[in-house]
């Protein structure tokens, strides 16, 4: 099944006594970027965040933000700095006696300094705080996926139905082909017959040079690895797991067997037909730069 590389997932749930919030966004790229974005204090859990994107997306820059909530039994502990806040208590006092002022000192006054207070985090328990918020990941991945398939739906039906009248066009031109061969051999006997005029013409020296660009102009060969292509184009569009990779390669085949009938036709039909290959093929590299 396609999917795409472009997505948004959200999950939000309530553990461990606090809201966690995780959204997943991802754009297309050649391999796998994850950055991930989440309070300085939880940074323990970033590998384990990374372990779980990795296992469910394989290519395209990721972005997952993680927010969380004040724990209902509470994140922090504040105390007073005693031997700070004495200190400053004691300057305050030298001050206040050596100039002669009356200022009274207050608590408002002394909070006001640096380190007076002591900000401490409760200790917590920091594998079970990952294993929640890799559980809201979960959410948000899945909600991820869902998005990721339904435009990958809507990128496999348009790439099927170009290879559909890539196919068609293929057709077009295999059936051109003899007739080119023909046309050839009737204007290399009517300038032939125009230039010797009365003279017998020889028939085994017209067969040779109509062979010899049939050959040349043989695209056969091309178009059976063509058709080739893209059977194995519509296999790997029903095929589980990412194939974007696999189809980026293939698109190249696809325009190399195009360039070389384009190379070969004589006629400005058969050109035509091949323009319009080429541009059905350029439009299916576009899509399957989405597809992961």
């Amino acid at each position: 099944m396609v999917k795409s590389m472009t997505g948004y997932g959200r999950g939000e749930e309530v553990r461990g006594g606090r809201k966690i919030t995780v959204e997943v966004r991802s754009v297309n790229n050649r391999y796998l970027d994850c950055n991930i974005k989440l309070p300085r204090l939880y940074v323990f859990a970033e590998e384990a965040i990374k372990s779980l994107v990795q296992g469910t997306i394989s290519r395209g820059k990721v972005d997952v933000f993680v927010t969380l909530g004040p724990s209902e039994e509470g994140d922090v502990k504040v105390s007073l700095n005693r031997p700070v806040a004495d200190g400053y208590y004691r300057a305050l006092r030298e001050m206040r006696e050596s100039y002669g002022l009356k200022d009274e000192i207050t608590v408002s006054l002394l909070s006001r300094f640096p380190d007076v207070f002591l900000v401490e985090k409760n200790e917590e328990d920091v594998k079970a705080v990952a294993a929640d918020i890799c559980a809201v990941l979960s959410l948000a991945l899945a909600d991820f996926d869902a998005m990721r398939t339904r435009e990958g739906e809507k990128l496999e039906q348009d790439v099927a139905c170009r290879a559909d009248t890539i196919e068609a066009l293929t057709g077009r031109v295999e059936a051109r082909s003899p007739g080119i061969v023909a046309d050839y051999r009737a204007r290399l006997t009517a300038r032939i017959t125009e230039v010797l005029q009365n003279t017998q013409l020889d028939e085994s020296r017209i067969l040779t040079e109509a062979a010899i660009f049939a050959d040349k102009v043989a695209v056969d060969e091309e178009t059976v690895r063509l058709r080739s292509h893209l059977s194995q184009l519509r296999q790997m569009l029903r095929s589980e797991g990412p194939v974007g990779r696999k189809l980026d390669f293939l698109i190249q085949e696809f325009n190399r067997e195009a360039n070389t009938i384009g190379s070969k036709c004589s006629d400005v039909e058969t050109a035509g037909i091949v323009v319009d290959i080429k541009g059905e093929i350029e439009k299916i590299r576009e899509q399957i730069q989405n597809i992961e």
